[in-house]
């Protein structure tokens, strides 16, 4: 069982930057792929970006790609979103995700049905 805790949501102009930071409970933390996703108002969860169990390999949306880091530090149990370069179609609630699929390449893991654990959201607001 893994129990996750997001946070770091806020308000931010564009252009602006954010961490967020998903802090898990449990002994297998180092096991389980980690992801972000997020809804915005009226649309569907949206894959953002996968880490693998070690932190060797990472995913990105095309939407994100070359703005948002997903990171991860297994001492800490916990995984981290930077976000910068910001703009509005950012906007939404973001989660973040954890499936003990150690083997699975993370490119296959952006489907939201494939993650048992969930954390509760942190809502991110950018204006323009």
């Amino acid at each position: 069982q893994v129990q996750l805790v997001d946070s770091g949501g806020g308000l931010v102009q564009a252009g602006g930057s954010l961490r967020l930071s998903c802090a898990a409970s449990g002994r297998t933390f180092s096991s389980y792929v980690m992801a972000w996703f997020r809804q915005a108002p009226g649309k569907e969860r949206e894959f953002v970006a996968a880490i693998s169990w070690s932190g060797a390999s990472t995913y990105y949306a095309d939407s994100v790609k070359g703005r948002f880091t997903i990171s991860r530090d297994n001492a800490k149990k916990t995984v981290y979103l930077q976000m910068i370069s910001l703009k509005p179609e950012d906007t939404a609630v973001y989660y973040c995700a954890a499936e003990s699929q150690p083997w699975r390449d993370i490119a296959t893991m952006t489907e939201g049905s494939l993650y048992h654990y969930w954390g509760q959201g942190t809502q991110v607001t950018v204006s323009s």
